[in-house]
């Protein structure tokens, strides 16, 4: 069953656009240029170990469709429409539906500037670590597409841009807040505790309808590439308040965030920094906890391995948070290793193995992935998502020591 809350986002947008389409007329009396691409995946994803909690499954699977829609007039503005629907047999709450992207954007020059403005529905992503994207906050994360946290819901926002010579600035005004999402009753990768994610808690009386602020300049010095943020709103990260049985209600509270991201290149090395400086929020044992946390890595590079077109790449990162076991996610104090041989094919064939160690506790996990197209229109994409070892004392890991998994994804691309 879809969202009611999502249903009611896309439909009126829908209604719009499909107007649009249809009518031949209106695309050719306006001069409107019109593409229509997108994605249809098939998905399996198999649970080789029993189930911790009564009625999950060793099984699901599911299809994604994610259409684009594209509209580009002669006067220069444009139109992008990324509507997402995911249908999941095991879990009700994974069968969902958003707007990743709904944005008009306009463009211009400014003596010898440029300018860009979007106002809608959009996805921004910052930084450059590969483990953990500790600066970027202004999208809120699809908890239930992926374990990685790396898909993002769609947000409403206005985003000016001014770039030069002399960098790159942006701003964020940001309307309404998105809610996380979370595993339901019967999904695997889910705590003992099940989240009440339709009743949610804000600290701010406007609720979800405060208004957010952000702000970044970014400039590349050389090899350098240096980014710095401040964010100052309702975060996207909850904390979660213990209301009867195993019942959790997410709790969003107020917070200013400073960010920097900084990348240098050197030949075939490259290193890279995240860092963030965040107040008013709450941590695991929800008291307040003003916190500064990082991420520190390296990349190297092997090109044209065994004299072919292949690239083997070596990736070390470090994760700390100074609250320590008081974090509200899995990287207080985490070593991150990771390989990618990348064949530079006629297929686009790449295959990535990464190792997460916990330096507190015993927690290892494995996660690969072999990505391979298999014609113009049609590729595969293999998933394997392994915790060697789950410690007991790790709260945020243990409660799915059993839910290890293997996936593998069809995608047609039209």
């Amino acid at each position: 069953m879809l969202h009611r809350n999502a249903l009611s986002r896309i439909a009126p947008i829908a209604v719009l656009i499909s107007g649009a389409i249809f009518d031949s007329n209106v695309c050719a009396e306006s001069d409107i240029f019109f593409d229509f691409s997108g994605k249809i995946s098939i998905e399996n994803r198999w649970f080789p170990q029993t189930n911790l909690y009564k009625h999950q499954s060793h099984h699901a699977s599911g299809f994604v469709f994610e259409p684009e829609f594209y509209f580009e007039n002669a006067e220069g503005w444009s139109f992008n429409l990324v509507p997402f629907l995911r249908y999941d047999s095991a879990d009700s709450r994974r069968t969902h539906a958003d707007i990743r992207e709904a944005y008009f954007l306009l463009f211009g020059e400014l003596g010898d500037d440029e300018w860009e403005l979007r106002i809608g529905v959009d996805r921004v992503f910052w930084g450059v670590i590969e483990s953990n994207h500790l600066v970027d906050i202004i999208n809120q994360v699809d908890a239930i597409e992926h374990i990685d946290l790396e898909v993002e819901l769609g947000q409403l926002m206005a985003h000016a841009t001014w770039s030069g010579e002399w960098g790159v600035a942006e701003l964020f005004v940001l309307p309404h807040h998105r809610e996380r999402t979370f595993p339901s009753r019967d999904g695997r990768l889910r705590s003992e505790f099940i989240v009440d994610e339709d009743h949610p808690t804000y600290e701010s009386s406007a609720e979800q309808w405060h208004v957010d602020f952000a702000l970044r300049y970014s400039h590349n010095f050389g090899p350098f590439d240096i980014g710095i943020s401040v964010f100052d709103g309702t975060s996207r990260e909850p904390a979660y308040i213990p209301r009867g049985d195993l019942i959790l209600v997410p709790h969003y509270e107020k917070i200013r965030q400073f960010g920097l991201d900084a990348q240098m290149t050197l030949d075939t090395w490259i290193f890279k920094l995240e860092a963030i400086r965040r107040s008013g929020a709450k941590n695991l044992s929800l008291e307040e906890d003003d916190y500064a946390a990082f991420v520190v890595g390296m990349e190297y590079t092997f090109y044209s391995v065994f004299d072919s077109s292949a690239d083997f790449s070596v990736v070390g990162e470090w994760n700390y948070d100074e609250r320590g076991e008081d974090a509200t996610n899995i990287f207080d104090d985490d070593l991150f290793f990771a390989i990618r041989y990348a064949l530079n094919d006629i297929q686009d064939t790449t295959f990535f193995l990464s190792l997460m160690q916990d330096r507190e506790h015993s927690t290892n996990i494995l996660f690969l992935e072999f990505d391979r197209r298999l014609s113009d229109q049609w590729s595969m994409n293999l998933e394997g998502f392994h915790l060697i070892n789950a410690d007991e004392k790790d709260v945020q890991i243990y409660p799915i020591r059993r839910d290890s998994f293997l996936e593998l994804r069809l995608n047609y691309n039209f």
